[in-house]
């Protein structure tokens, strides 16, 4: 059964135009052509940026977070209260009302008390600033490095200047080094990024960052087994263009240098628009979705690989809004830009009737309580 399932996934009409097929992309006379044993490659590679990750979060974004200002905070833990913890891992963490009132039968504690301990229990359970800033230097020392490497690879190539020029000689495209260790390493970063999902910082858009990460993968993957490798090659580059400033402006909010932060933002949110609603799909799409029909009649994989480019285009539509809704606010009120995606902290609206026997008066042992955070005396200035 799997031979035959095997046979069929790998049947030539599925993956090529009519008249042509795997036979035309074997190795011969010093050409080198794409394969997709080649993809493998990218498992090591994937295992390789986790492990590279977790030495470059404590050796370099942890010293580089305490020299631009970012503190770990001290959050008032919820206490343990096993009626209570109980319904938060099992049932909601965001009680109704009805629900607290039966709480506070099956507890003795007030509707205050009850609700003020589940504040802090979410609390507990959101990502450090820290750990927010670390996840951002990774990601933006990859993306910059990335869009580098891209942009070296490609500034002599002609279908980065002719967009038309990638389907030229298609599909038999000889691989050069250079594309072959582009996409390697890009199919590897996407796949730690799926590995290391369930430890990331969860945001709001967590299943649209699922969806962007499957599909992203798939089509690296698709795309270098049919040889669009040029094109593959322009959409990574496209998008590496933008999200290293993403990342530098997330790790410049999380040390609290709001006007680099600003700036930052404004820059990308300008960069994002032209590459992924203006370059992206009336000059990257259009040539892989208009163009090609010029040459060939449309196959299954012509149908696959600009599906994928159209649910990429819709994430970028989604995320778009967001953007452009931040920017607005900061450009037409001037108000700090924040992350709509991120949870925030949530207020303790008193101190007088804490939960687990603890009162207004015990909290102050450990200095003013703002935010679920105990306060520092952070007076010191930052030069930007």
């Amino acid at each position: 059964m799997m031979s035959e399932l095997s046979e069929w996934f790998w049947q030539e009409r599925l993956w090529f135009p009519v008249g042509l097929g795997w036979a035309d992309l074997e190795d011969r006379e010093g050409r080198v052509y794409a394969k997709a044993r080649d993809l493998w490659v990218a498992l090591p590679i994937a295992l390789l940026f986790l492990i590279v990750r977790q030495i470059f979060e404590r050796t370099v974004a942890t010293p580089l977070a305490s020299l631009l200002g970012v503190k770990e905070t001290t959050r008032v833990k919820a206490t343990y209260i096993p009626t209570l913890e109980s319904h938060y891992c099992k049932i909601t963490k965001n009680p109704a009302k009805t629900s607290i009132a039966s709480l506070c039968k099956q507890t003795g504690y007030t509707e205050r008390q009850v609700q003020r301990w589940f504040r802090r229990r979410r609390n507990q359970d959101r990502p450090s600033l820290l750990k927010k800033f670390r996840e951002a230097s990774w990601r933006f020392t990859f993306y910059l490095l990335a869009f580098i490497a891209g942009l070296a690879a490609l500034i002599d190539k002609p279908w980065l200047y002719d967009l038309k020029e990638m389907w030229e000689g298609f599909p038999v495209l000889t691989v050069l080094p250079s594309q072959y260790w582009y996409y390697m390493i890009e199919l590897g970063f996407y796949a730690s990024l799926l590995f290391s999902v369930a430890s990331d910082v969860k945001r709001k858009d967590f299943k649209e960052q699922i969806v962007h990460h499957v599909a992203t993968i798939l089509l690296i993957s698709f795309s270098w087994c049919v040889n669009y490798i040029r094109a593959g090659t322009l959409i990574m580059l496209v998008h590496d263009s933008s999200d290293y400033l993403l990342e530098s402006a997330k790790m410049f909010n999380y040390a609290g240098w709001r006007n680099a932060c600003n700036y930052i933002f404004i820059g990308f949110a300008a960069v994002f628009i032209v590459t992924r609603l203006i370059i992206f799909p009336f000059r990257i799409i259009y040539c892989t979705w208009v163009y090609p029909v010029t040459i060939y009649e449309p196959f299954f994989g012509y149908y696959f690989f600009n599906g994928l480019l159209m649910t990429l285009q819709c994430l970028h539509i989604f995320w778009a809004v967001l953007i452009i809704r931040m920017a607005v606010r900061f450009l037409t009120n001037n108000e700090k830009v924040d992350d709509e995606r991120s949870d925030k902290d949530e207020t303790d609206e008193s101190e007088d009737e804490d939960v687990g026997g603890e009162d207004k008066n015990s909290v102050k042992k450990n200095g003013p309580v703002q935010n679920g955070y105990a306060v520092h005396n952070n007076n010191h200035s930052k030069t930007e």
